[in-house]
Protein backbone atom coordinates (compact mmCIF):
# COMPACT_ATOMS: atom_id res chain seq x y z
CA UNK A 1 0.00 0.00 0.00
CA UNK A 2 1.44 3.30 -1.25
CA UNK A 3 2.61 6.03 1.86
CA UNK A 4 1.11 8.39 -0.40
CA UNK A 5 -2.82 8.33 -1.90
CA UNK A 6 -2.66 9.14 -5.73
CA UNK A 7 -4.58 12.34 -6.47
CA UNK A 8 -5.65 13.39 -10.01
CA UNK A 9 -4.27 16.38 -11.22
CA UNK A 10 -5.90 19.84 -10.24
CA UNK A 11 -6.05 22.64 -12.50
CA UNK A 12 -3.60 25.56 -11.92
CA UNK A 13 -2.33 29.15 -13.06
CA UNK A 14 1.02 30.53 -13.86
CA UNK A 15 1.15 34.28 -12.38
CA UNK A 16 4.94 36.17 -13.61
CA UNK A 17 5.15 39.31 -11.54
CA UNK A 18 7.22 42.50 -12.16
CA UNK A 19 10.73 40.76 -11.93
CA UNK A 20 9.39 37.70 -14.10
CA UNK A 21 9.13 35.54 -11.21
CA UNK A 22 6.71 32.91 -11.91
CA UNK A 23 4.30 31.51 -9.17
CA UNK A 24 2.46 28.47 -9.86
CA UNK A 25 -1.51 28.91 -8.28
CA UNK A 26 -4.81 27.11 -8.13
CA UNK A 27 -3.10 23.56 -7.14
CA UNK A 28 -4.25 22.51 -2.98
CA UNK A 29 -1.85 21.23 -0.59
CA UNK A 30 -4.44 18.25 0.00
CA UNK A 31 -4.75 18.41 -4.36
CA UNK A 32 -0.96 17.34 -4.49
CA UNK A 33 -0.53 15.54 -1.21
CA UNK A 34 -4.00 14.11 -0.12
CA UNK A 35 -3.50 15.33 3.13
CA UNK A 36 -2.91 18.47 4.48
CA UNK A 37 1.03 20.38 4.40
CA UNK A 38 1.18 20.63 7.75
CA UNK A 39 2.84 16.63 7.19
CA UNK A 40 5.43 18.31 6.04
CA UNK A 41 6.53 19.86 8.74
CA UNK A 42 5.44 16.85 11.50
CA UNK A 43 6.85 14.14 9.72
CA UNK A 44 10.45 16.41 9.16
CA UNK A 45 10.68 16.99 12.57
CA UNK A 46 9.81 13.84 13.76
CA UNK A 47 12.61 12.48 11.37
CA UNK A 48 15.08 15.44 12.52
CA UNK A 49 14.71 14.04 16.05
CA UNK A 50 15.58 10.60 15.45
CA UNK A 51 19.14 10.87 13.78
CA UNK A 52 20.08 14.07 16.57
CA UNK A 53 21.84 11.98 18.59
CA UNK A 54 24.84 12.28 15.97
CA UNK A 55 26.14 15.39 16.60
CA UNK A 56 24.55 16.43 20.13
CA UNK A 57 24.82 13.32 21.68
CA UNK A 58 28.47 12.32 20.68
CA UNK A 59 29.91 14.81 23.41
CA UNK A 60 28.33 13.36 26.07
CA UNK A 61 29.08 9.50 24.86
CA UNK A 62 32.55 10.52 23.84
CA UNK A 63 34.68 9.45 27.65
CA UNK A 64 32.94 5.98 27.54
CA UNK A 65 33.79 5.64 24.39
CA UNK A 66 37.74 6.62 24.69
CA UNK A 67 37.67 4.34 28.14
CA UNK A 68 36.39 1.95 25.61
CA UNK A 69 38.46 1.68 22.67
CA UNK A 70 41.69 3.50 23.78
CA UNK A 71 41.02 7.14 22.07
CA UNK A 72 42.76 9.95 22.78
CA UNK A 73 40.60 13.11 23.38
CA UNK A 74 42.08 14.58 19.91
CA UNK A 75 41.58 11.03 17.86
CA UNK A 76 37.81 10.96 19.26
CA UNK A 77 36.91 14.48 18.31
CA UNK A 78 38.81 14.23 14.45
CA UNK A 79 35.58 11.54 14.11
CA UNK A 80 33.50 13.93 15.54
CA UNK A 81 34.93 16.38 13.25
CA UNK A 82 34.90 14.37 9.81
CA UNK A 83 31.39 12.96 10.42
CA UNK A 84 30.26 16.72 10.22
CA UNK A 85 32.03 16.81 7.10
CA UNK A 86 29.91 14.23 5.44
CA UNK A 87 27.15 15.35 7.54
CA UNK A 88 27.44 18.98 5.61
CA UNK A 89 29.19 17.55 2.14
CA UNK A 90 26.66 15.18 0.88
CA UNK A 91 24.08 18.21 0.85
CA UNK A 92 24.53 19.65 -2.20
CA UNK A 93 25.04 16.76 -4.32
CA UNK A 94 22.37 15.33 -2.94
CA UNK A 95 20.07 18.39 -3.44
CA UNK A 96 20.94 18.26 -7.15
CA UNK A 97 19.91 14.98 -7.31
CA UNK A 98 16.68 15.96 -5.82
CA UNK A 99 16.19 18.48 -8.40
CA UNK A 100 17.10 16.97 -11.60
CA UNK A 101 14.56 13.69 -10.41
CA UNK A 102 17.03 11.17 -9.79
CA UNK A 103 17.18 11.12 -6.07
CA UNK A 104 13.22 11.28 -4.95
CA UNK A 105 12.55 12.57 -1.27
CA UNK A 106 11.50 9.37 -0.02
CA UNK A 107 14.52 7.35 -1.30
CA UNK A 108 17.11 9.90 0.53
CA UNK A 109 14.99 9.73 3.66
CA UNK A 110 14.92 5.51 3.73
CA UNK A 111 18.68 6.01 2.45
CA UNK A 112 19.29 8.16 4.80
CA UNK A 113 17.92 6.15 7.48
CA UNK A 114 19.73 2.86 6.65
CA UNK A 115 23.43 4.56 5.99
CA UNK A 116 22.74 6.48 9.75
CA UNK A 117 21.60 2.90 11.22
CA UNK A 118 24.82 1.64 10.22
CA UNK A 119 26.90 4.75 10.84
CA UNK A 120 26.01 4.05 14.90
CA UNK A 121 26.62 0.76 15.42
CA UNK A 122 30.15 1.09 13.49
CA UNK A 123 31.15 2.96 16.49
CA UNK A 124 29.64 0.29 19.13
CA UNK A 125 31.61 -2.35 17.48
CA UNK A 126 34.66 -1.40 16.17
CA UNK A 127 37.67 0.62 17.54
CA UNK A 128 40.33 0.91 15.31
CA UNK A 129 39.75 4.96 14.71
CA UNK A 130 40.27 4.50 10.91
CA UNK A 131 37.65 1.86 10.70
CA UNK A 132 35.06 4.04 12.93
CA UNK A 133 35.48 6.94 10.49
CA UNK A 134 34.17 5.03 7.51
CA UNK A 135 31.93 3.86 9.60
CA UNK A 136 30.40 6.51 12.20
CA UNK A 137 31.77 9.51 9.97
CA UNK A 138 31.09 8.80 6.45
CA UNK A 139 28.35 6.42 6.46
CA UNK A 140 26.91 8.17 9.34
CA UNK A 141 27.63 11.63 8.67
CA UNK A 142 26.46 11.09 4.99
CA UNK A 143 23.15 9.06 6.04
CA UNK A 144 22.54 12.34 8.56
CA UNK A 145 22.86 14.82 6.12
CA UNK A 146 20.75 13.34 3.68
CA UNK A 147 18.29 13.28 6.58
CA UNK A 148 19.04 16.65 7.61
CA UNK A 149 18.90 18.40 4.22
CA UNK A 150 15.79 16.59 2.78
CA UNK A 151 13.64 17.66 5.80
CA UNK A 152 15.05 21.49 5.91
CA UNK A 153 14.33 21.91 2.35
CA UNK A 154 10.94 20.07 2.18
CA UNK A 155 9.46 22.39 4.50
CA UNK A 156 11.28 25.67 2.45
CA UNK A 157 8.98 24.08 -0.54
CA UNK A 158 5.68 23.70 0.84
CA UNK A 159 5.84 26.84 2.87
CA UNK A 160 7.21 29.43 0.64
CA UNK A 161 4.97 32.10 2.37
CA UNK A 162 5.28 31.49 5.58
CA UNK A 163 9.11 29.47 6.11
CA UNK A 164 10.51 31.14 9.13
CA UNK A 165 8.90 29.64 11.75
CA UNK A 166 8.21 26.17 10.58
CA UNK A 167 11.94 25.78 9.40
CA UNK A 168 13.26 27.15 12.66
CA UNK A 169 10.49 24.45 14.29
CA UNK A 170 11.57 21.40 12.34
CA UNK A 171 15.25 22.71 12.31
CA UNK A 172 15.16 22.30 16.36
CA UNK A 173 14.33 19.07 16.28
CA UNK A 174 18.06 18.29 15.39
CA UNK A 175 19.03 19.75 18.84
CA UNK A 176 16.62 19.02 21.53
CA UNK A 177 15.81 15.39 20.58
CA UNK A 178 18.69 14.44 21.34
CA UNK A 179 18.15 15.75 25.22
CA UNK A 180 16.95 11.35 26.46
CA UNK A 181 20.16 10.50 24.92
CA UNK A 182 22.40 12.66 27.06
CA UNK A 183 21.13 11.61 30.30
CA UNK A 184 21.56 8.18 29.01
CA UNK A 185 24.91 8.88 28.05
CA UNK A 186 25.85 10.69 31.47
CA UNK A 187 24.47 7.98 33.46
CA UNK A 188 23.86 4.65 31.82
CA UNK A 189 26.31 4.32 29.42
CA UNK A 190 29.41 2.66 30.26
CA UNK A 191 31.98 0.18 28.52
CA UNK A 192 29.89 -2.13 29.89
CA UNK A 193 26.82 -1.92 28.12
CA UNK A 194 27.31 0.43 25.31
CA UNK A 195 27.41 -1.46 22.23
CA UNK A 196 24.06 -2.75 23.24
CA UNK A 197 23.03 1.06 23.80
CA UNK A 198 24.01 2.38 20.78
CA UNK A 199 22.34 -0.84 18.73
CA UNK A 200 19.31 0.08 20.41
CA UNK A 201 19.21 3.43 19.32
CA UNK A 202 20.67 2.60 15.83
CA UNK A 203 17.51 0.27 15.28
CA UNK A 204 14.96 2.98 17.04
CA UNK A 205 16.95 5.59 14.46
CA UNK A 206 16.66 3.66 11.25
CA UNK A 207 12.43 2.81 12.09
CA UNK A 208 11.35 6.72 13.17
CA UNK A 209 13.58 8.48 10.00
CA UNK A 210 12.09 5.26 7.50
CA UNK A 211 8.57 5.08 8.46
CA UNK A 212 8.51 9.32 8.10
CA UNK A 213 10.48 9.10 5.14
CA UNK A 214 7.63 6.94 3.41
CA UNK A 215 5.26 9.89 3.61
CA UNK A 216 7.91 13.03 1.78
CA UNK A 217 6.85 13.98 -1.44
CA UNK A 218 7.83 17.98 -3.11
CA UNK A 219 5.11 20.17 -4.38
CA UNK A 220 5.87 21.47 -8.40
CA UNK A 221 8.36 23.78 -9.09
CA UNK A 222 6.77 27.17 -8.37
CA UNK A 223 4.32 25.56 -6.81
CA UNK A 224 2.52 28.88 -4.29
CA UNK A 225 -0.67 28.03 -1.71
CA UNK A 226 -3.83 28.60 -3.55
CA UNK A 227 -4.71 31.03 0.04
CA UNK A 228 -1.96 33.64 -0.10
CA UNK A 229 -2.04 36.17 -3.81
CA UNK A 230 1.60 36.12 -4.55
CA UNK A 231 1.40 39.63 -6.38
CA UNK A 232 -1.21 41.20 -4.27
CA UNK A 233 0.70 39.66 -0.61
CA UNK A 234 -2.50 38.51 0.93
CA UNK A 235 -6.28 36.87 1.13
CA UNK A 236 -9.35 38.27 1.41
CA UNK A 237 -9.08 37.34 5.84
CA UNK A 238 -5.63 37.75 6.69
CA UNK A 239 -4.15 39.66 3.77
CA UNK A 240 -2.96 42.29 6.16
CA UNK A 241 -0.73 40.05 8.08
CA UNK A 242 0.55 38.14 4.96
CA UNK A 243 1.47 41.46 3.68
CA UNK A 244 3.37 42.72 6.81
CA UNK A 245 5.36 39.13 7.03
CA UNK A 246 6.11 39.37 3.50
CA UNK A 247 6.62 42.88 3.28
CA UNK A 248 10.08 42.05 6.12
CA UNK A 249 10.80 39.31 4.01
CA UNK A 250 10.14 39.93 0.86
CA UNK A 251 10.02 36.38 -1.75
CA UNK A 252 13.07 36.23 -3.85
CA UNK A 253 12.89 38.41 -7.31
CA UNK A 254 14.05 35.25 -9.30
CA UNK A 255 14.28 31.68 -9.23
CA UNK A 256 18.23 31.79 -9.36
CA UNK A 257 20.67 28.38 -10.48
CA UNK A 258 23.17 27.40 -7.85
CA UNK A 259 25.77 29.38 -10.59
CA UNK A 260 23.46 32.64 -11.15
CA UNK A 261 23.08 32.41 -7.17
CA UNK A 262 27.01 32.13 -6.46
CA UNK A 263 28.19 35.19 -9.37
CA UNK A 264 25.43 37.84 -7.28
CA UNK A 265 27.77 37.37 -4.53
CA UNK A 266 25.83 37.07 -1.76
CA UNK A 267 25.95 33.13 -1.58
CA UNK A 268 29.66 33.23 -1.18
CA UNK A 269 29.03 35.86 1.24
CA UNK A 270 26.66 33.22 3.55
CA UNK A 271 28.93 30.78 3.02
CA UNK A 272 31.87 32.44 4.63
CA UNK A 273 29.64 33.71 7.86
CA UNK A 274 28.16 29.99 7.91
CA UNK A 275 32.08 28.47 8.33
CA UNK A 276 32.71 31.18 10.89
CA UNK A 277 29.85 30.38 12.74
CA UNK A 278 29.12 26.72 12.34
CA UNK A 279 32.87 26.57 13.37
CA UNK A 280 32.24 28.19 16.76
CA UNK A 281 28.75 26.42 17.26
CA UNK A 282 30.26 22.57 16.69
CA UNK A 283 32.83 24.01 19.39
CA UNK A 284 30.25 24.91 21.81
CA UNK A 285 28.69 21.02 21.41
CA UNK A 286 32.25 19.05 21.46
CA UNK A 287 33.81 20.81 24.23
CA UNK A 288 31.27 22.31 26.83
CA UNK A 289 31.06 19.03 28.45
CA UNK A 290 34.94 18.14 28.95
CA UNK A 291 35.29 21.62 29.80
CA UNK A 292 33.01 21.17 32.72
CA UNK A 293 34.34 18.07 33.84
CA UNK A 294 37.76 19.65 33.79
CA UNK A 295 36.97 22.19 36.24
CA UNK A 296 35.81 19.71 38.71
CA UNK A 297 31.53 20.01 37.85
CA UNK A 298 29.83 16.32 38.57
CA UNK A 299 28.23 14.68 35.84
CA UNK A 300 25.00 16.19 36.78
CA UNK A 301 26.05 20.02 36.16
CA UNK A 302 28.10 18.78 33.01
CA UNK A 303 25.11 16.49 31.71
CA UNK A 304 22.24 19.15 33.07
CA UNK A 305 24.81 22.27 31.06
CA UNK A 306 24.81 19.67 27.80
CA UNK A 307 20.80 19.19 27.55
CA UNK A 308 20.52 22.69 28.37
CA UNK A 309 22.24 23.49 25.40
CA UNK A 310 20.52 21.17 23.27
CA UNK A 311 16.93 22.07 24.43
CA UNK A 312 17.55 25.88 24.34
CA UNK A 313 20.02 25.27 20.70
CA UNK A 314 16.26 23.47 19.70
CA UNK A 315 14.14 25.75 20.99
CA UNK A 316 15.93 28.91 20.32
CA UNK A 317 15.50 27.19 16.21
CA UNK A 318 11.89 28.22 16.22
CA UNK A 319 11.37 31.17 18.13
CA UNK A 320 13.84 32.93 15.83
CA UNK A 321 12.22 31.34 13.13
CA UNK A 322 9.05 32.80 14.16
CA UNK A 323 11.20 36.78 15.07
CA UNK A 324 12.79 36.65 11.73
CA UNK A 325 9.14 36.90 10.21
CA UNK A 326 8.38 39.75 11.99
CA UNK A 327 11.84 41.59 12.41
CA UNK A 328 13.06 40.46 9.34
CA UNK A 329 15.44 37.44 8.39
CA UNK A 330 18.80 39.28 8.15
CA UNK A 331 18.11 41.35 11.64
CA UNK A 332 17.41 38.36 13.40
CA UNK A 333 20.72 36.64 12.28
CA UNK A 334 22.66 39.44 12.90
CA UNK A 335 21.33 39.41 16.32
CA UNK A 336 21.71 35.71 16.99
CA UNK A 337 25.56 35.58 15.91
CA UNK A 338 26.59 38.71 18.38
CA UNK A 339 24.82 36.42 21.19
CA UNK A 340 26.42 33.28 20.38
CA UNK A 341 30.12 35.59 20.44
CA UNK A 342 28.63 36.82 23.93
CA UNK A 343 28.42 33.29 25.15
CA UNK A 344 31.60 31.52 24.03
CA UNK A 345 33.41 35.11 26.75
CA UNK A 346 30.27 33.88 29.23
CA UNK A 347 31.23 30.00 29.89
CA UNK A 348 34.24 30.58 29.70
CA UNK A 349 34.29 33.28 32.55
CA UNK A 350 31.87 31.65 34.65
CA UNK A 351 33.65 28.17 34.57
CA UNK A 352 36.97 29.76 35.50
CA UNK A 353 35.26 31.13 38.79
CA UNK A 354 33.56 27.81 39.29
CA UNK A 355 30.12 29.43 39.65
CA UNK A 356 27.79 26.46 38.64
CA UNK A 357 24.50 28.66 38.20
CA UNK A 358 26.30 31.09 35.86
CA UNK A 359 28.02 28.62 34.16
CA UNK A 360 24.66 26.66 33.36
CA UNK A 361 23.07 30.28 32.48
CA UNK A 362 25.26 30.53 29.75
CA UNK A 363 25.07 27.55 28.90
CA UNK A 364 21.94 28.25 28.15
CA UNK A 365 22.69 31.09 25.97
CA UNK A 366 25.05 29.59 24.10
CA UNK A 367 22.81 27.18 23.56
CA UNK A 368 20.31 29.45 21.91
CA UNK A 369 23.14 31.58 20.20
CA UNK A 370 25.08 28.33 18.83
CA UNK A 371 22.23 26.90 16.97
CA UNK A 372 19.58 29.47 16.46
CA UNK A 373 21.42 30.71 12.95
CA UNK A 374 20.68 27.25 10.87
CA UNK A 375 16.85 28.01 10.31
CA UNK A 376 17.78 31.64 9.36
CA UNK A 377 20.61 30.85 6.93
CA UNK A 378 17.95 28.10 5.99
CA UNK A 379 15.22 30.44 5.39
CA UNK A 380 17.34 33.57 3.84
CA UNK A 381 18.59 30.64 1.21
CA UNK A 382 15.08 30.59 -0.89
CA UNK A 383 14.07 34.54 0.60
CA UNK A 384 16.96 35.19 -1.89
CA UNK A 385 17.48 32.63 -4.40
CA UNK A 386 14.08 31.49 -4.67
CA UNK A 387 12.62 27.79 -3.81
CA UNK A 388 12.90 25.95 -7.17
CA UNK A 389 16.67 25.41 -6.99
CA UNK A 390 16.72 25.09 -2.86
CA UNK A 391 17.96 21.84 -2.35
CA UNK A 392 21.16 22.72 -4.83
CA UNK A 393 21.74 26.20 -2.99
CA UNK A 394 20.99 25.51 0.44
CA UNK A 395 23.44 22.58 0.00
CA UNK A 396 26.30 25.01 -1.26
CA UNK A 397 25.44 27.16 2.03
CA UNK A 398 25.37 24.14 3.87
CA UNK A 399 28.75 22.67 2.77
CA UNK A 400 29.97 25.71 4.83
CA UNK A 401 29.54 23.00 7.98
CA UNK A 402 32.05 21.15 6.54
CA UNK A 403 34.91 23.08 7.10
CA UNK A 404 33.23 24.70 10.29
CA UNK A 405 33.31 21.37 11.43
CA UNK A 406 36.91 20.42 11.12
CA UNK A 407 37.90 23.77 12.98
CA UNK A 408 35.53 23.24 15.94
CA UNK A 409 36.57 19.29 16.39
CA UNK A 410 39.86 18.42 15.29
CA UNK A 411 41.67 21.52 15.36
CA UNK A 412 39.96 22.94 18.10
CA UNK A 413 41.17 19.79 20.28
CA UNK A 414 44.80 20.99 18.92
CA UNK A 415 43.76 24.92 20.06
CA UNK A 416 42.56 23.53 23.11
CA UNK A 417 45.72 21.11 23.86
CA UNK A 418 48.01 24.15 23.17
CA UNK A 419 46.36 27.33 24.51
CA UNK A 420 43.67 25.60 26.78
CA UNK A 421 40.11 26.15 27.13
CA UNK A 422 40.81 30.00 27.66
CA UNK A 423 42.70 30.32 24.31
CA UNK A 424 39.60 28.25 22.61
CA UNK A 425 36.67 29.96 23.84
CA UNK A 426 38.62 33.12 23.36
CA UNK A 427 39.21 32.71 19.69
CA UNK A 428 35.89 30.95 19.54
CA UNK A 429 34.50 34.02 20.78
CA UNK A 430 35.92 36.35 17.98
CA UNK A 431 35.09 34.08 15.17
CA UNK A 432 31.72 34.67 16.14
CA UNK A 433 31.93 38.30 16.25
CA UNK A 434 33.63 38.58 12.64
CA UNK A 435 30.43 36.56 11.44
CA UNK A 436 28.05 38.47 12.63
CA UNK A 437 29.85 41.65 11.21
CA UNK A 438 29.49 39.87 7.89
CA UNK A 439 26.33 39.70 7.80
CA UNK A 440 25.44 43.32 7.60
CA UNK A 441 26.77 43.36 3.93
CA UNK A 442 23.93 40.68 2.90
CA UNK A 443 21.32 42.35 0.37
CA UNK A 444 18.87 40.09 -1.40
CA UNK A 445 19.83 40.08 -5.33
CA UNK A 446 18.17 41.06 -8.07
CA UNK A 447 17.45 39.43 -11.75
CA UNK A 448 19.78 39.67 -14.20
CA UNK A 449 16.99 39.65 -16.99
CA UNK A 450 14.92 42.36 -18.50
CA UNK A 451 12.12 42.75 -15.88
CA UNK A 452 8.25 43.15 -17.07
CA UNK A 453 4.87 43.98 -16.08
CA UNK A 454 2.81 41.24 -14.25
CA UNK A 455 1.34 38.58 -16.84
CA UNK A 456 -0.82 34.98 -16.12
CA UNK A 457 -0.85 32.22 -18.11
CA UNK A 458 -3.82 30.21 -17.74
CA UNK A 459 -2.80 26.58 -17.56
CA UNK A 460 -5.57 23.49 -16.90
CA UNK A 461 -4.66 19.84 -15.54
CA UNK A 462 -0.85 21.07 -16.11
CA UNK A 463 -0.98 21.87 -20.06
CA UNK A 464 0.15 25.60 -19.63
CA UNK A 465 -1.29 27.89 -22.81
CA UNK A 466 0.66 30.22 -24.62
CA UNK A 467 -0.06 34.24 -23.59
CA UNK A 468 -2.41 36.41 -25.57
CA UNK A 469 -0.47 38.97 -27.83
CA UNK A 470 -1.72 41.47 -25.59
CA UNK A 471 -0.66 39.68 -22.43
CA UNK A 472 3.19 38.88 -24.22
CA UNK A 473 3.20 43.22 -25.54
CA UNK A 474 2.41 44.28 -21.82
CA UNK A 475 5.44 44.56 -20.54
Amino acid sequence: MSAIPEVAPAPYREVTDVNGRVYRIGETDRSILGRPRAWMVWLPWFAMMGVSVFEYGYSSAESTLETAHGWTLTEAFWIASIWAVFQAGVAFPAGRLRETGVLPARTAMLAGALLSGLGLSAVAHFGNPFVVILGYSVLGGTGAGLVYATCINMVGKWYPDNKGARTGFVNGGFAYGTLPFIFVFSYWFHPGNFKLVLDLIAVFMVIVVGVCGMFFKDPPKSWWPQDVDPLNRGTTEDSARVAKRLAKNPPAKAQFTPMQAIRTGQLPLMWFALVCIGGVSLFGINFQVPFAKSLGFGPLVAASSAGVLAVVNGVGRAAVGWLSDTLGRKRTLTLVLVVAGVAQFGVLWSGQAHNEPLFLFFAFVNGFGGGAFYPLFAALVPDYFGENNNAQNYGLVYSAKLFGGVFGGGLAASVISAWGYTGGYSLAGGIAFLSAAITLFLRQPKPSHAQGAPAVQETAGGQAAQPSPAEASSG
